[in-house]
């Protein structure tokens, strides 16, 4: 399995830690306010797209692919 960039992991990452009930279009809205994507919301459409794609995201959940790479990224940026 390949190296996610950054971009992707941190999306990953804001998706395993959003609040129950939150929604993926709120969790998106919110990771582009942060200035994550310099695309904006066009761009985070397609980093979700690319990411369900490659098995990451289910419907509007983290896969187990998803949640093993959101916990790896939770501690590479804790170090």
């Amino acid at each position: 399995m390949e190296e996610l960039d950054i971009i992707k992991r941190v999306f990953l990452l804001g998706i395993s830690k959003r609040e129950e009930g939150e929604s993926m279009k709120t969790t998106m809205e919110i990771l582009v306010e942060t200035g994550m994507f310099e695309g904006g919301m066009k761009e985070a459409k397609q980093v979700l797209e690319e990411l369900k794609t490659s098995g990451h995201i289910a419907g509007d959940n983290l896969s187990i692919i998803g949640v093993m790479e959101a916990d790896k990224a939770e501690r590479d940026f804790k170090q």
